[in-house]
């Protein structure tokens, strides 16, 4: 009889383990069942913890949240602009980490206040470059968006780095497409280089924001033509 002891089934060993296994299974394939049966317990047990497979959502978001916090390194001296390029950089890396990270995470709520204390100090950073408080929600929000919507499509095509899913391949699109020479070539500028077109991407995002809201406070801005 083994006298190994187990670590305690807690709200953060079923998240660790969720979030691994969704690396095998993807979303869709993603179980209290199945993970009850990687924890070697029965699947009731998880049900003292989550009510439902959306409760363990939330907590396998906040988790992958308080990873992305640990890995993004915030200077109280940066930019609005700095701010927003180091906060969805972070963001897109740490989606990418986990197959279907961008469908987790979205339309998931934290389970508590992890993200308080970064949102005030942001929030303050944007506030004292000259935005408003309207202003600096909308700029922190559309970037947001623009990420975890680009993520999601980019998972699409690439569910895990260097992973590609059938029926994207670019050259057989364009043979297909023929007689319509344009859809044909867009498809490079779709389905290949990512990394250079969500940078391509947010930074037309952070132009369109220097250019609506013209905040007044220091740091450099963008320049205007």
């Amino acid at each position: 009889m083994s006298t190994e002891k187990r670590p305690p089934l807690d709200r953060a060993r079923v998240a660790d383990t969720a979030l691994k296994l969704l690396n095998e299974v993807g979303l869709d394939g993603l179980s209290l069942r199945a993970i009850a049966r990687e924890l070697d317990v029965k699947a009731p047990a998880l049900y003292w913890h989550f009510k439902d497979k959306q409760a363990l959502l939330d907590e396998m978001a906040t988790e992958m949240y308080r990873r992305m916090v640990a890995g993004t390194a915030l200077d109280p001296s940066d930019t609005w602009r700095e701010r927003l390029l180091k906060a969805n950089r972070g963001l897109r890396a740490a989606l990418l980490g986990y197959r279907d990270g961008a469908k987790v995470y979205s339309g998931s709520r934290f389970t508590g206040l992890v993200h308080v204390e970064q949102m005030e100090e942001t929030l303050r950073l944007f506030t004292a470059a000259g935005f408003t408080l309207a202003q600096a929600v909308r700029a922190q929000s559309t970037t947001y968006y623009y990420t975890l919507g680009f993520v999601t499509e980019e998972q699409g095509v690439e569910p895990l780095p260097g992973e590609r899913r059938e029926g994207f391949d670019v050259a057989e699109r364009a043979r297909l497409m023929a007689d319509f020479p344009l859809s044909a070539a867009a498809g490079t500028e779709i389905f290949q280089d990512f990394d250079q077109h969500y940078e391509e991407g947010l930074a037309l995002v952070l132009a369109g924001i220097e250019r609506q809201y013209r905040p007044t406070g220091p740091g450099p801005s963008a320049p205007r033509v």
